[in-house]
């Protein structure tokens, strides 16, 4: 697992590289930096999000899916939905309990997702394995 002060300077990283763009769009403020979930949608996300289980359980799956990125942004293996709860939660503050939940309903439905882009036949494990 990732330290903070690694993921921090990734994520340093990655917003020079966006600052770097021709478009206005792509720059961020100080203090944040961008996601991509895996329907292409774009979120701009406060640095102090990275010391939270959550976040790091995200990025963590990411980059088991994905790999680093180099020269890319970072996408979550996530749908825009879920960000969007998340960084709900975020700004609303959460409980341990609810963060145990989360983090659980998060592995539950990466794993599900995983089997299901695998072939008929994962798909067919992950229903035995659900009894």
């Amino acid at each position: 697992m990732k330290t903070a002060r690694k993921l921090l300077k990734m994520a340093r990283k990655w917003q020079k590289e966006a600052s770097r763009s021709c478009c206005n769009e792509r720059i961020t403020n100080k203090g944040h930096f961008v996601v991509y979930t895996a329907d292409r949608n774009r979120f701009v996300i406060p640095l102090q999000y990275l010391n939270t289980n959550l976040f790091k359980e995200l990025l963590r799956v990411s980059e088991d899916e994905f790999g680093l990125p180099t020269n890319g942004p970072i996408t979550l293996l996530c749908d825009s939905m879920l960000m969007s709860y998340l960084i709900n939660v975020f700004e609303r503050g959460f409980s341990i309990e609810l963060e145990k939940a989360l983090l659980v309903s998060i592995a539950n439905n990466l794993c599900s997702l995983c089997s299901l882009d695998h072939g008929a036949n994962s798909v067919e494990q992950s229903l035995v394995y659900g009894f």
